[in-house]
Formats: structure tokens, C-alpha cells, sequence
């Protein structure tokens, strides 16, 4: 059994903004707005774009995307490039303590800031910047819900070009208990007390997952303006898929360790902080065709 991390994804500690609505991990428009100037607030572009081709999905950064509009005073993150391990056992494994720290002190964040991230596609981004935060020990982190879009529908201005915050020092502290290796995976499927949850589309669930595993949608956490949905709707989805069960902790997982952390950050919303996050997901899993999958 993996044990259980009761810190790990708890509530935001963000003492240094009073103001932050119920200690949730996201905030709306209004609020960025009020609190933008805050000398402590940190604003996060974490947009990656996933266009489709012939043969599947290619990685474009949204970096272009950040300079034509972002929230005003809003620095980008590269969450490809930067903050991602080239050596690890899939795209997108999280960076290494030591060079996520220095990233984020290039970005201007220290441990005492309050970062705000957003994307501009669909909130997954966010919520894999807030993750990494969370996973290197940092809790004054959100998202903005809704991202860019949610910010232009309040009528808010954006800002073009790139901006920057003068450099900080960002101290890491990771929490390895947030984070799933395939090894640990491959035990979990036998485990009884873990649940594996699959944050896929239904259909691609369908098409096949890793044995034992639920599927609750990304796309399923949030409304029709890519904002989550309310407390009592997560804990209802996830009541339904097994994982607000105290006797079993959820791991999550989708493609590529992205979407993982939507379902990581709504659980948490939902009252979960012991959740674990399989960094690797499908990419990783599917790397050795002896694994086995599971269909329907």
C-alpha cells in the first residue's frame, strides 16, 4: 500500500493575500483583478498548445500565443522546455527540484509569493503549473478559473509582449509522495487500497486503460465556460467513481501526466489531499507493450 500523503494537496496556505476567497485552489476574474498589484501576487502563463496532425498530437508552446494578449503583468512559463525532465520516462516528467527552483526564481516566485496561474486552451495547464508548485512543497498557489478567456469575458484588458518580475529566491521542497512511478503503478493494480483514476475522455478510456482503473473526464470536472464546477458537483463525480472512498487513495492519470492534475486539483477541491499523481500516465505505460490494457 502506498502511504498516505495528508499534507500534500491540502488547503492553500495564502495567508499573504487575507482576501483569497475560502481557501480555494482557484479564483475568479474579479479577484485576480482586485489583487493584481499586490506586491507579492505572482501571474502565470502555463498555456502549451497540443494541435492535431496526421499522426497525432504534436507539443507547440504558447509562448507566441502569451505576447499577442495576457493578464497584465502576467510572465510565461514553458512548461515543455523549462519545466519539464528531457531525461525522465515520459514528455512532460516533472522538472527536478533543482531546476524547477531556479525557474521559478528566474520568474520572479519566492515561497513567500502567491501565484495565480491560467492558460489560454483548457485549464489543464493551470492546473499541471499549480501541481508542480505543489509538488516542490509550495500551497500559495491557484488557478484562475477559466483562464484568458474567463479574464476577457469580465472585460478586463489584456497586455501584449513579455513582462517580468524582478528575480527571486524559490527554495524547493519536494513531496515524493505526490508523485507515481509505472513501478508503483504496476503494484497498485493488486493493491486494493489504491484507486486508479483515468482522467481521459470516455472514449479514449474505452479504447483501452490500465487495469482497475475509473474514468472521471476532465472535461467532466468543469461548465461550459471551462470553469470547475462547485464543490458538491466534484465530490458527486467522484463520489460515483469510488474515490472520495477513505479507504483507498486515488492516483490519477491521463496521456501524459497533464489532465492528471485537473483531476488532482478538483479532488482536492473535493476534499482529498492524499492524492498521487502517475507522472508517466499512458505515454510511460505504453511504453512496454507487455503492459497489460484494459478495454470498455
Amino acid at each position: 500500500m502506498f502511504a498516505a500523503p495528508r499534507r500534500a494537496l491540502g488547503a492553500c496556505g495564502v495567508s499573504s493575500v487575507d482576501a483569497m476567497p475560502d481557501n480555494l485552489r482557484h479564483v475568479p476574474a474579479e479577484w485576480l483583478h482586485e489583487h493584481l498589484h499586490d506586491s507579492n501576487v505572482r501571474v502565470i502563463d502555463a498555456t502549451v498548445f497540443l494541435p492535431s496532425e496526421a499522426n497525432g498530437w504534436r507539443m507547440e508552446s504558447g509562448r507566441a500565443a502569451y505576447e499577442q494578449a495576457h493578464v497584465p503583468s502576467a510572465v510565461f512559463a514553458d512548461l515543455i522546455s523549462d519545466l519539464s525532465d528531457s531525461a525522465g520516462e515520459a514528455p512532460f516528467a516533472a522538472a527536478p527540484s533543482e531546476q524547477f527552483a531556479t525557474v521559478m526564481g528566474t520568474l520572479g516566485v519566492s515561497n513567500e509569493s502567491t501565484v495565480v496561474a491560467y492558460d489560454q486552451a483548457n485549464g489543464i495547464w493551470a492546473t499541471r503549473m499549480w501541481w508542480q508548485l505543489a509538488l516542490e512543497g509550495f500551497d500559495n498557489a491557484v488557478i484562475l478559473d477559466g483562464g484568458l478567456q474567463a479574464w476577457q469575458r469580465a472585460g478586463f484588458d489584456t497586455a501584449t509582449g513579455v513582462e517580468s518580475y524582478p528575480p527571486a529566491s524559490f527554495v524547493a521542497h519536494r513531496r515524493p509522495e505526490m508523485l507515481r512511478s509505472t513501478a508503483d503503478v504496476e503494484a497498485a493494480i493488486t493493491d486494493p487500497d489504491v484507486l486508479l483514476v483515468n482522467a481521459l475522455d470516455a472514449e479514449t478510456y474505452a479504447k483501452g486503460h490500465i487495469p482497475g482503473s475509473v474514468n472521471v473526464p476532465f472535461g467532466d470536472l468543469v461548465d461550459a465556460h471551462g470553469e470547475l464546477k462547485s464543490r458538491q458537483e466534484l465530490r458527486e463525480l467522484f463520489a460515483a467513481a469510488g474515490a472520495l472512498d477513505p479507504d483507498k487513495q486515488p492516483v490519477t492519470y491521463c496521456g501524459g501526466g497533464i489532465a492528471a492534475t485537473a483531476a488532482a486539483l478538483a479532488l482536492a477541491e473535493a476534499g482529498r489531499d492524499d492524492v498521487a499523481v502517475y507522472d508517466g500516465s499512458m505515454n510511460a505505460w505504453t511504453a512496454d507493450p507487455q503492459r497489460p490494457l484494459q478495454q470498455g
